[in-house]
């Protein structure tokens, strides 16, 4: 009788692969605690020093000098236009800060934990792809985020256009600081979107070529998208998302095509090449033949 070969708990295997439904909630749960900790640790130190990122954050909207509000001009803000009104308004805007913070600073934490939890079932190949997405992503949400910290003063100055002349204007600083704190997550995670086209076309799912076809239909989208996302609405607001976006797309077009034609080469030279596990190779089914042997009565 053949070996019973099996894992722990007498599983095969196969079966020690796979988890049961509890046994996929309680590691969900744990990983949720672990990222949960982790932004809760990051965002005490954002609370620690969320006077220096609130002089960060206000510096490029107190040196436009366009604008003039109520309070009387200071080192740190020269046109007096950021306000707080309440006396619980800078414990309230010091807790934003520090749950902003938090989640910024334990990016890598709580996205470790999420590949982490579905790296049990990705392919091989696609374990090395989400690990060069993870890479890729950050430096590519740091730059949309930067760009959104250089431009907001002009998406502000357009805003406070509106002001009539001789109107002094106050711009709350807690809910001001949170607008800029979204758009500068929008601007980032607008960066990482062609990104995911790509790593969509490594594993399979997307074709260069149809996002080469589909490019029209795709930049009116982000346009359309850039002009929601922006609250300016002006042409100048809009274009600052959306050509970079439009850019990093058509760049991960050449990439896609560039992967497709180098995966139809090696398949062409090796058939059975980068074939998935749920894919069946080709069998050669040609008779070969049969060398002659000596008897086993010569051979005894």
């Amino acid at each position: 009788m053949a070996p019973d070969v099996t894992g722990k708990a007498g599983r095969s295997a196969d079966d020690a692969a796979r988890m049961p439904l509890m046994e996929h909630i309680r590691e969900l749960r744990s990983r949720l605690v672990r990222s949960a900790l982790a932004i809760v640790v990051a965002g005490i130190v954002g609370f620690i020093f969320y006077r220096h990122i609130v002089n960060v954050l206000e510096t490029p909207i107190c040196n436009i000098k366009s604008i003039h509000g109520v309070g009387q001009p200071t080192k740190d803000c020269r046109n007096g236009v950021l306000v707080l009104i309440g006396p619980s308004a800078g414990i309230t805007l010091a807790f934003k800060i520090a749950m902003f913070s938090g989640i910024v600073l334990a990016a890598p934490v709580w996205l470790y934990q999420l590949w982490a939890f579905l790296a049990p079932g990705l392919y091989k190949k696609e374990k090395k792809y989400s690990l060069t997405f993870i890479g890729a992503a950050i430096p590519l949400f740091a730059a949309g985020a930067t760009l959104c910290y250089i431009f907001f003063p002009t998406i502000l100055r357009v805003l406070m256009g509106f002001v009539p002349a001789g109107v002094a204007a106050q711009l709350p600083l807690d809910t001001t600081l949170v607008f800029f704190l979204r758009m500068m997550v929008v601007f980032g995670a607008s960066f990482v979107l062609p990104l995911i086209l790509v790593l969509f076309n490594f594993i399979g799912i997307l074709s260069g070529d149809r996002m080469r076809k589909s490019w029209r239909v795709v930049v009116l989208a982000i346009f359309v998208f850039s002009a929601i996302a922006v609250p300016t609405g002006d042409p100048i607001g809009m274009s600052v998302l959306a050509v970079p976006i439009c850019l990093l797309y058509f760049g991960a077009i050449g990439i896609a095509l560039a992967n497709d034609k180098r995966r139809a080469a090696r398949r062409a030279a090796d058939p059975i090449h980068q074939l998935s596990p749920d894919e069946a190779s080709s069998l050669d089914l040609t008779p070969a033949p049969v060398e002659r042997t000596d008897s086993l009565e010569d051979i005894s």
